[in-house]
């Protein structure tokens, strides 16, 4: 089996293209890094002898997108799994932001997302099972004061993949959603995680464990994958809180998180 990876020189990205490598797979992966992509595709090619084709490409862009997709439809092996892993947040409050930086999260969360999901199922191998891993996040769950355009592009990404994974059943397409806690991708999460203290270590993830359960749990056919006890333990007790409750909770933590942390990315 091939397998698509958007985001593939991020953190996560890389953790996953490792774990699939490791598993044998053959691998396509694309990023606006061209630089990453190389390094990637020796390192998996030299550790695990496996087949690494990479494609620099900006999947906001639709004319890129596209090319990407007509090079893929020439391929003869087809990708039997697309791992959505490219996303975005710019911390800070909605109107503290730039404009431009709120379309962002949602251009790239939303649209890129959704574009190149519907270019794969065009071009998959109809006679073959399709599985599509989209990352949303344990932020879809709640109102997120502070993280509201974030949380709410994972929330969307959460109700569409349980939806299309419905709608694309009897196609033997099955569709998950990943939703994690925090991830040390970087220097930045890495600082967001440490300013919140003891809730942050409780609810942050490990990149190799996340990639080989999600992994696992893709092939299983799952439609939600919540990793970590003490996070599916908070999404239990945040469904039965009242909305406007959950939001105040998290204003106030991620308040004082943000103080904590948001002047030194200045």
């Amino acid at each position: 089996m091939m397998v698509l990876i958007t985001g593939a020189c991020g953190g996560l990205g890389r953790a996953m293209a490792s774990e699939c490598a490791r598993r044998g797979f053959a691998l396509f992966l694309t990023d606006i890094c061209e630089l990453g992509l190389e390094s990637i595709q020796q390192g998996l090619t030299r550790q695990y002898g496996v087949m690494v084709y990479t494609h620099v490409c900006d999947i906001t862009n639709e004319q890129q997108v596209a090319a990407m997709f007509e090079r893929i439809s020439g391929m003869e092996q087809k990708p039997g799994m697309l791992l959505n892993i490219a996303g975005i947040d710019h911390e800070g409050g909605f109107a503290a932001l730039p404009e431009d930086r709120i379309i962002d999260i949602v251009r790239l969360n939303i649209e890129a997302t959704l574009r190149v999901t519907h270019a794969a199922l065009t071009v998959r191998d109809r006679a073959k099972r399709f599985i599509i891993v989209n990352v949303s996040s344990l932020a879809s769950l709640y109102p997120m004061p502070l993280k509201a355009t974030y949380a709410a592009s994972k929330r969307f990404l959460l109700d569409f993949s349980i939806a299309l994974g419905q709608e694309l059943k009897h196609e033997n397409v099955s569709v998950m959603a990943l939703c994690p806690g925090g991830l040390p991708t970087t220097d930045e999460a890495l600082q967001g995680i440490a300013a919140q203290g003891l809730w942050g270590s409780l609810t942050t993830n490990g990149l190799g464990l996340v990639a080989r359960r999600t992994i696992s749990r893709a092939l299983a056919g799952r439609r939600v994958y919540i990793p970590g006890l003490v996070n599916r333990m908070l999404s239990i007790l945040g469904a039965f809180a009242p909305p406007a409750l959950v939001a105040r909770l998290l204003h106030r933590r991620w308040q004082h998180a943000q103080s904590q942390w948001l002047p030194s990315l200045q």
